[in-house]
């Protein structure tokens, strides 16, 4: 029976001798796509049967010979009896093997790329464990996942200080490598030397309104520019773009006033940045009782930096050994920004005149005057501090190359209990288990799968991005997802996701599978609503630490959180975020809250460590960027239309349209060379993941530097060179508004059409076998 099989596997996985020639007809736009598709057998037959059998046999003078031999004898008749049962044995033998196969093993996701929608799904084993199918995987993982083990990781990771580089910080990191080295995950250290700002040790920030008493607080926000400002006082409620316009609807001036802004809807960042552009000299920050239920007296911490990393050295890592120039990040602000307590805001508020504020901000205090003086003093100290990230790795069986990353902050302001001890519960957790399965349960992952411990998360996710940027080059050909476990439990009543759209498609499917806390469904039943793109997924934003792997290393990330509801957890940013309250947030239910994270984000893993092929939906991106070039289109037609003076006469759409219909069309070739290749070829399998995992990565403008505009990205990063920003280039051109820069907006117009371009040949494969319509 061995050797049969073995002659068996031999037939069902050799080389075949036909080949296939295709004709392709395509749009500019890659609506349609029509295939011809020829085998050899038919080209034969167009030749008039003169294949090479016909050739060698024609005339033959043995012809005769042959057919004499085999005459209906008999013997030969038998023969042929036994000749027959043997092709039937062999086929039901042929059948039985097939079909086991196809009940052992999980199916590709055909729906991913458009030229497999209609085909039925292709089941595939995975070559390195061809024994473990995924609903095994997946019951595996559960059973070594329960509460009780999340409520002694919890407690072992509780710290009532563990500020990046501080004693306590060093004592979880030692705890770290304690249990990666127990797991037998060869645990390594990665070291920076980064720049931050802390409050002042001696002397204080200050601020005294009016004449009244000089406030001291003592929350802080790092990366404030120091200095002494006078000003009056503008109330600009949460210093929104938006609440800025309803600002100017009222003519009320911002240049050089100091702004009074709730805490809440965007970071402390985006509001020192939007009040900087309109010209205040500085910022106090406030947590409002009606968005946040703690005492008056509460102080709030961040920082203000709009980007991530050592905003020293930015785009370059902070290696000891490293020399760099004086330089520092365009996101540093360079107005003052302080926060101050409930308490002191509401002093302010209630002496300020002026102008009622806008009915929908839903306030009674008055917006102020020029009578409403304030003097606001900064004088934050700028500190450098050894930071350590740590790693351990699972290595995969057939990439061991190829890797998923799973990364969890580790520092606090205080307590970050839900900010940060949580995260690394659950990052510790997944190790302990996913290193089990591998150990004592035959699981052979085909990927490795890396787990991240982060410092400095609480400065602007400063020791991920110090790794991403030491390490660039390396991970941007190995790494192919980010998850992020940062803030994953914050409350019970619902559910939320951040994702690269190379993900989308993989989590509707994970929330489908993964059992809701309550045990009463699954996720996606609980919290979906019928359309989880709808009601879970919302925009990753800077302040994620998921947010530089994707804009600024170009690797999908994913971050997820359970929450209550609408309203976002409190106690981010303050010294109260402690276990107790977050099991207030909760009703207690913390460990039975995080089994569930670590199934969501233990199942994404493995999936994408297990299959033959990276389950990652291209066509998601298509769709975007179709849209955004319909936009930009559309409105350049109208301001062409309305005010040609304004552009060359030279600039057409038609090659940015052709970009995006190149990219489709490219989309398009890669789902059929995944239909017509053998995935159990390992090295065939490794190319065409190669070829899914340079998208997100040919997304990144090769046209800006890292150290100018570090999130490169130009669908989902920052800066002029991204789609959403020629858009809105269109809309301030035909404005007539003094930014506009007609000459900026044609070479920028010109970089992405050549980006999405580039990015659509590098995905239809080898250069040679590129098509001209791509």
């Amino acid at each position: 029976m061995d050797q049969a099989r073995t002659t068996i596997s031999k037939f069902l996985n050799g080389e075949p001798h036909s080949y296939t020639r295709f004709n392709l007809t395509q749009n500019m736009e890659g609506d349609t796509s029509q295939v011809e598709m020829k085998l050899s057998s038919d080209m034969d037959e167009e030749a008039g049967g003169n294949g090479v059998g016909d050739h060698l046999n024609h005339n033959s003078p043995n012809k005769t010979h042959v057919a004499q031999k085999f005459r209906r004898s008999p013997k030969n008749l038998c023969f042929m009896a036994a000749a027959a049962l043997l092709i039937f044995i062999i086929g039901y033998l042929i059948g039985y093997l097939v079909q086991r196969k196809k009940d052992l093993t999980p199916s590709f996701p055909a729906s991913s790329f458009p030229s497999l929608k209609e085909a039925a799904p292709v089941p595939y084993e995975t070559g390195a464990a061809p024994l473990m199918n995924w609903g095994d995987v997946k019951r595996i993982l559960a059973q070594k996942l329960s509460a009780s083990n999340f409520e002694e990781a919890l407690s072992g990771f509780t710290s009532a200080s563990h500020r990046a580089g501080s004693p306590g910080d060093e004592e979880l990191r030692n705890k770290v490598v304690s249990k990666f080295t127990e797991y037998r995950m060869h645990p390594w250290t990665d070291v920076h030397h980064v720049k931050v700002q802390d409050a002042p040790t001696s002397g204080s920030n200050r601020f005294v309104f009016k004449d009244g008493t000089e406030e001291r607080p003592t929350g802080f926000l790092s990366y404030s520019a120091n200095g002494i400002v006078q000003g009056a006082v503008v109330y600009a409620h949460y210093a929104t773009e938006e609440d800025f316009m309803m600002l100017a609807n009222k003519n009320l001036n911002t240049s050089g006033k100091v702004l009074l802004v709730r805490a809440g809807k965007i970071s402390y960042a985006a509001k020192v940045a939007n009040a900087a552009k309109m010209n205040a000299s500085a910022v106090l920050i406030y947590a409002d009782p009606i968005d946040y239920s703690f005492g008056e007296d509460t102080q709030l911490f961040g920082h203000v930096h709009m980007g991530s990393g050592d905003p020293y050295t930015p785009g370059f890592p902070s290696f000891n050994h490293t020399q760099f120039p004086p330089v520092q990040s365009s996101g540093l602000p360079k107005i003052l920004a302080q926060t101050i307590t409930p308490a002191m805001a509401t002093s302010i508020l209630r002496q300020l005149g002026g102008q009622d504020p806008p009915a929908v901000w839903a306030c009674y205090n008055k917006l102020g005057d020029e009578t409403d003086g304030i003097t606001v003093e900064v004088n934050n100290v700028l500190a450098e501090k050894k930071i350590n990230n740590i790693f351990g790795v699972i290595k995969g069986f057939v990439d061991a190359d190829r890797y998923v990353v799973i990364g969890a902050q580790r520092d606090a302001w205080g307590p970050g209990f839900a900010a940060s001890t949580v995260g690394t519960g659950v990052l510790v957790e997944l190790a302990r288990s996913i290193s089990d399965m591998v150990k004592n349960d035959g699981f052979k992952p085909r990927r490795s799968i890396l787990f991240a411990s982060f410092s400095a998360g609480e400065y602007g996710s400063v020791g991920a991005t110090e790794w991403l940027e030491g390490y660039m080059s390396t991970l941007g050909m190995s790494a192919f997802s980010y998850i992020n476990l940062d803030g994953i439990v914050t409350g019970r009543s619902g559910f939320k996701v951040a994702a690269s759209p190379l993900m989308h498609n993989l989590i509707g499917n994970m929330l489908k599978q993964v059992t809701a806390p309550n045990k009463d469904g699954t996720l996606d039943s609980q919290f979906s609503k019928g359309n989880w793109e709808k009601n879970i997924l919302e925009p990753l934003q800077m302040d994620n630490a998921a947010y530089p792997f994707l804009a600024f290393s170009g690797i999908p990330s994913l971050s997820f959180r359970f929450t209550s509801g609408d309203k976002d957890y409190p106690f981010f940013g303050t010294k109260l975020d402690t276990q107790d309250k977050l099991n207030i947030a909760t009703n207690g239910d913390v460990p039975q809250l995080a089994v569930a994270a670590a199934q969501f984000a233990g199942q994404i893993a493995l999936r994408l460590v297990h299959d033959h092929l990276l389950q990652m939906d291209l066509k998601k991106y298509s769709d975007s960027i179709r849209f955004q070039v319909a936009q930009i289109s559309g409105r350049f037609r109208s301001i062409m239309r309305m005010k040609p003076q304004l552009l060359p006469k030279s600039l057409t759409v038609q090659w940015l349209m052709s970009a995006a219909g190149s990219f489709t069309r490219a989309m398009q070739k890669l789902g059929r060379d995944i239909e017509n290749s053998d995935l159990d070829n390992i090295e065939k399998c490794r190319i065409l993941n190669d070829r899914i995992m340079t998208v997100e990565r040919n997304f990144l403008s090769p046209y800006v530097s890292p150290t100018d505009s570090p999130f490169r990205h130009i669908l989902l990063g920052s800066g002029a060179h991204t789609l959403p920003a020629l858009y809105n280039h269109l809309n301030i051109l035909g404005a007539d508004n003094h930014e506009a820069d007609a000459d900026l907006f044609h070479t920028q117009f010109a970089l992405a059409t050549w980006t999405i371009q580039g990015c659509a040949i590098s995905l239809a494969g080898d250069i040679w076998a590129l098509e001209n319509e791509i």
